[in-house]
């Protein structure tokens, strides 16, 4: 499990403090939204411990951490848990290091509505999920959600592996058909700790990160122990926005798709198709494959797509456009890169369950072609 640590000091914030900061941020015109980072990782991992390293180090970050309570073996959340007749302390407090923290009972948007009333006393928001969690599920709750998307906006999603046995859960087989819970939060990652590499050898090392590159093919990796990173590794990713644009750019060489995963079937399929299409027709694209399901791999198995990104080409905007979808859920939005008209392309990369790169090529010229054709 993960490792005890001593507990941060901690100090209520004070109201007119608050209230002193809110005023500042009126006054100078402050309106910039919040990045969030949603920190995911099966039981153990070490995702706690991350987030109890975030808070009592001396980083010069102020940064708003939201801990769910069903993680075990947190000093931290047990010293928030000593409030007047046992109830769960859920006000925000502030330590030493800047930071402020919150241990809560659900997938935390309620403590993060109310972390936005404290506006102006942080920079970021990290927001945990528990071990065995969908972080798609509340990923696409900052896309739906009108209010929430005002103050804040997601800036990616990061899953922390277990070196020693992150393997071992990824063989877990799952019932019903249901995916493997370690290979979605990979899938849908945008940044993965492999954590704990001190207790495995290099050899079960360069299996794990193998295993992790079959299912999410693009995703950055970084080794740790004890869950210490340098913060400018997980924060400002840029992986929802149109800044991300230019990396996955950068990204898409187009490998093949990757080798099935241990679980046979979950792959980063990717391609890409010259030409434009119209926002609509890539509409009826995405749609088919996120809320239809009716694009199905040569087995007749629908394909489930955990993860898509896409960098497209929109008939009549001089911008690329890059296409995000979660969880069923879907944006685009325009990026500030410029096409220049002899090279626009649409480059795909799916992640998920039964893809098929050849059939999934072929729907997507399906849709732009038909667009050509009629024009």
């Amino acid at each position: 499990m993960e490792e005890e640590e001593d507990c941060p000091e901690l100090i209520p914030i004070r109201e007119q403090e608050i209230k002193g900061n809110a005023e500042e941020d009126v006054q100078s015109g402050e309106t910039s939204k919040i990045p969030v980072t949603i920190i995911t990782g099966y039981l153990g991992a070490g995702k706690t411990t991350l987030l109890n390293y975030i808070l009592t180090e001396q980083h010069n970050k102020r940064i708003a951490v939201i801990l769910n309570e069903f993680g075990e073996g947190s000093a931290l959340e047990k010293s928030l848990a000593v409030s007047q007749g046992g109830e769960l302390y859920e006000e925000w407090l502030e330590l030493r290091n800047g930071c402020l923290c919150c241990s809560v009972k659900d997938n935390g948007l309620k403590a993060i509505e109310n972390l936005m009333k404290k506006k102006g006393k942080f920079d970021y928001i990290l927001l945990e999920t528990t071990g065995l969690a969908d972080p798609g599920a509340v990923a696409s709750v900052f896309w739906v959600d009108a209010e929430l998307g005002s103050d804040i906006y997601l800036d990616g999603i990061i899953s922390v592996v277990d070196a020693k046995y992150g393997l071992q859960h990824l063989k877990e087989e799952k019932p019903d058909g249901l995916i493997n819970e370690v290979a979605r939060q990979i899938a849908l990652a945008d940044l993965i700790i492999v954590n704990k590499t001190d207790l495995v050898s290099q050899e079960a090392l360069m299996k794990l990160r193998t295993a992790v590159r079959s299912i999410n093919g693009l995703v950055k990796i970084l080794e740790t122990q004890r869950s210490r990173v340098d913060l400018s590794d997980v924060l400002d990713l840029h992986a929802f926005d149109s800044m991300s644009g230019k990396s996955l750019q950068q990204k898409l060489q187009l490998e093949e798709t990757s080798q099935p995963h241990l679980d046979k079937n979950i792959v980063t399929s990717t391609f890409e198709v010259p030409g434009s299409t119209t926002e609509e027709d890539l509409n009826i694209f995405v749609q088919n494959l996120l809320w239809e399901k009716n694009v199905k791999d040569k087995r007749g198995n629908p394909m489930e797509v955990i993860r898509l990104k896409g960098l497209i080409s929109i008939k009549g905007k001089p911008h690329q456009v890059i296409v995000q979808g979660v969880h069923e859920l879907y944006d685009l939005e325009e990026t500030t890169v410029r096409w220049k008209d002899d090279e626009r392309m649409n480059r795909m990369v799916l992640i998920g369950r039964n893809l098929d790169k050849d059939i999934l090529e072929d729907v997507f010229i399906a849709t732009v072609t038909k667009e050509e054709e009629n024009s």
